[in-house]
């Protein structure tokens, strides 16, 4: 919601703009790598069945989105992970 100073540029208050929500799937978790909870490497499906070509969910849509940009540019997997013995938190 914008400011009161700006109510006149709020297009929400100009038209009708009803509210919709969109769930992501079960198993997609960028609500958790948005908030910093996990990394996107930790996810369960990043990689497998979340990919650029068949993204799951928000963060794999975007080029610019946490997920896509570690699936293309990132220097860690959940393979390189494991082999690095860092941590990863299950899901």
């Amino acid at each position: 919601k914008l400011s009161e100073a700006f109510a006149d540029w709020d297009a929400e208050l100009r038209f009708h703009v009803p509210g919709v929500r969109v769930a992501d799937p079960k198993a997609c978790q960028c609500g958790e790598v948005l908030k910093g909870v996990i990394k996107p490497w930790e996810c369960k499906v990043f990689g497998t069945a979340c990919t650029p070509e068949t993204p799951i969910g928000t963060c794999m849509v975007s080029s610019e989105g946490a997920c896509a940009a570690y699936y293309n540019y990132g220097r860690f997997t959940r393979d390189a992970a494991a082999s690095a013995r860092i941590p990863v938190r299950s899901a």
